[in-house]
């Protein structure tokens, strides 16, 4: 939440339908996700935003935010995303307003998880982002006190918006070590080299295990691009996106959709595994993982057999 609101035409860092390259200016830009019961499964939160803050005086408008609706945003707040333009010519006035932010979190909203985004890191000299991220780390970190905050760089130009976020839903996830030890026992089951977790709606990884290494390590952000502009695609056709096939001759990967949440991918060169039975694993081991979104899910785990 800074004074430069979001500029026209600006989208959501979490559009599911956009890619990074395409997402506009998030700087000065807020999110609060509240759950009026309980943070379910990959983060099915309700996200309280101000209105678009059309209007030019963004010092007023600000000033008015906190003071007219700071106790009905920010009660029963579970996350605060802060983020903040590296270049800002005022940083103390946007500190200010950060600390105002975390005063309202502290009165409401206490055992708020605390993120700060540091954006357009893409416009600093590359010699100097490891210091200037560092040095804004730790200003941060010290401004938060007795909250914690984790802190991210983050440019629309290259992964790292895309590899924030991943991070903050994966903090969010509240099974997340019964979930990971679960996807781990499913890809030793079916063989597979590789098994991905998206988040449905964003396409981010939420979780992953492979048991071969893999040489990309931007694939996770590349592959969640292309099916996002693959769904873009079908929804211009008026049809949804379920499942796709891609196969050559070195591996076959399977992406489906595997709970009411999440989509599953599953990567596989053992040419000798027909394509039904990676299929029916798939479907099989669906209402297994459906159960775990459940916080209060069973605590028995996928075993081998």
């Amino acid at each position: 939440m800074g004074r430069s609101g979001l500029p026209a035409g600006g989208h959501r860092v979490g559009d599911a339908n956009h890619s990074h390259e395409e997402k506009g200016a998030v700087d000065g830009e807020e999110w609060i996700w509240q759950d009026q019961h309980e943070i379910d499964h990959l983060c099915k939160l309700y996200r309280a935003r101000h209105p678009p803050p059309w209007c030019h005086d963004q010092d007023t408008f600000m000033e008015n935010y906190f003071t007219s609706q700071r106790d009905n945003i920010f009660r029963n707040v579970e996350v605060l995303i802060y983020v903040f333009d590296v270049e800002s010519r005022e940083l103390e006035k946007d500190m200010h307003y950060y600390q105002s932010c975390l005063e309202a979190i502290l009165q409401n909203s206490p055992d708020a998880k605390i993120f700060c985004l540091v954006h357009k890191m893409d416009l600093v000299q590359e010699d100097q982002r490891d210091l200037i991220f560092k040095e804004r780390e730790e200003d941060l970190r010290r401004l938060s006190r007795p909250l914690e905050c984790a802190c991210f760089r983050t440019s629309i130009w290259d992964e790292t918006l895309y590899k924030a976020w991943s991070s903050i839903v994966y903090q969010l996830i509240p099974n997340v070590q019964q979930l990971e030890m679960n996807l781990r026992n499913f890809a030793q089951i079916i063989e597979a080299d590789e098994v991905l977790l998206f988040e449905r709606a964003t396409f981010l990884v939420i979780s992953h295990y492979q048991c071969k290494e893999q040489r990309d390590v931007h694939r996770f952000e590349k592959i969640s691009n292309i099916i996002k502009q693959f769904k873009l695609s079908c929804s211009k056709l008026a049809a949804s996106f379920q499942s796709m096939e891609v196969r050559n001759s070195n591996f076959a990967a399977f992406i489906d959709i595997f709970t009411s949440n999440t989509y599953v991918m599953v990567v596989m060169s053992d040419p000798s595994i027909p394509s039904a039975a990676t299929l029916i694993n798939i479907r099989n081991a669906r209402k297994h993982f459906e159960k775990l979104e459940r916080v209060d899910g069973p605590k028995h785990s996928l075993l081998m057999r």
